[in-house]
């Protein structure tokens, strides 16, 4: 399959034409029938459009939610089990139904798939993220089709990416995408409830000022699935600060989508592709604990004057030790920050407001954006929450991977 050139419409992506690298993530109600079981014609109209794109010379990597979905009506439930058991249960028994499905599928274009497992813990940790970059390219190399999806089977609350928006937008960045495509069953963002007479698509999205009084909804109704618009907007604001274009459609336009065509909403990059490290300790890390710094130290901070010392710090909690994520707060104890401690906790509390002693490298810290800091409304803050965990000694920070040294 050849592409449209750019010269036969103006209505035409250069985003989207000049991708060489997609990540592509499709939903839950997208793959499924109403009671819960895999839809094969969707799967396979699904594939077709992919399988059509790769053979254009473009690099796939799918995102696929529906493991769990799929799992359900073999089990005989009537709909998604609230508690995590049944749903690891569901995900046992539907992933390998879903990976059989795409294999079957994809076969039939004589190509591959590769079925590649992530937790949040698998992202957030430096050992795990560099062997699955490493895996991931290897199998683009070899000419197979990674099908990405978060292992619910063994994932527990403190581990889970809780939606695979966001597990694609990590995934676009760590595989050095060119475009990720969001594939839902809205064919689109609206400035309000899509149901309701006089909502309007939204075509473009070019950064957090066209999102100001634009109305975002939870799940579909469809039950299966758990992700939102909410989801959705935040993982393209991920990916797009990250120098990653998105589009988000509905999966039956996904080939006009992946041609280029001005299908659903284009949110257009905001940021350059920046460290892995630095994307990595914003939106997969968990955090270990917190410091809660001066003024004077929060605004060293704003203004990147070097490493933050122990003399800033003024309150210590959590259990962490050095080269853990712990987040940074001001003296109302809002997140302004996330860091790789330099030292212990139980060092640190003992420092804290009286030492030089480097408690974060310059190089291991990002200010969080005005999302997380209460900048923007409600609806779009990325809520963060502090987990205090065990003390575990993290990954050695070795040479090698992607972008990590």
């Amino acid at each position: 399959m050849t592409r449209p050139p750019t010269t036969a419409t103006g209505a035409l992506r250069p985003d989207v034409l000049n991708a060489r690298r997609i990540v592509v993530k499709v939903g839950s109600s997208s793959l499924t029938t109403a009671v819960g079981g895999l839809d094969s014609d969707r799967v396979d109209a699904l594939v077709d459009v992919l399988a059509r794109t790769r053979a254009a010379g473009t690099e796939i990597v799918l995102v696929s939610s529906g493991a769990i979905a799929a799992g359900l009506a073999p089990l005989g439930l009537a709909e998604r089990p609230q508690d995590l058991a049944g749903q690891q249960a569901a995900a046992c028994v539907g992933q390998g139904l879903l990976v059989a499905r795409y294999t079957a599928s994809f076969a039939r274009y004589g190509l591959r798939v590769g079925q590649v497992l992530l937790t949040a813990d698998d992202i957030g940790r430096r050992a795990q993220y560099r062997n699955a970059y490493r895996a991931l390219t290897k199998v683009l190399s070899m000419g197979a089709v990674p099908i990405v999806n978060e292992n619910d089977t063994v994932a527990t609350s403190e581990i889970r990416f809780g939606d695979n928006d966001r597990l694609a937008a990590l995934v676009s960045h760590l595989v050095r995408a060119d475009l990720l495509v969001l594939l839902s069953d809205i064919d689109g963002l609206y400035d309000g409830d899509p149901r309701r007479p006089g909502a309007q698509r939204l075509k473009d999205i070019r950064g957090q000022q066209d999102l100001v009084g634009v109305e975002l909804g939870d799940a579909g109704s469809s039950g299966v699935g758990t992700g939102g618009m909410k989801t959705k907007v935040e993982a393209a604001r991920i990916a797009t600060g990250a120098g990653v274009p998105v589009v988000l459609t509905a999966a039956r336009h996904a080939a006009d989508a992946l041609a280029g065509r001005e299908t659903g909403t284009l949110f257009h990059r905001t940021g350059d592709r920046n460290s892995d490290h630095l994307l990595w300790l914003e939106h997969a890390s968990s955090p270990r604990g917190t410091v809660q710094l001066t003024a004077d130290a929060v605004q060293a901070l704003m203004q990147g004057r070097g490493a933050l010392p122990a003399t800033g710090v003024t309150r210590v909690a959590g259990q962490f030790v050095a080269g853990d994520p712990v987040e940074l707060l001001d003296e109302e104890g809002r997140v302004v920050a996330r860091g790789l401690a330099s030292i212990a906790f139980q060092e640190l509390s003992l420092l804290r407001g009286r030492s030089g002693r480097e408690v974060v490298h310059q190089d291991d810290l990002v200010l969080l954006p005005a999302a997380a800091r209460g900048g923007l409304p409600s609806q779009l803050r990325r809520e963060v929450s502090v987990r205090v965990l065990p003390a575990r000694e993290f990954a050695a920070r070795d040479a090698g991977g992607p972008g990590f040294g």
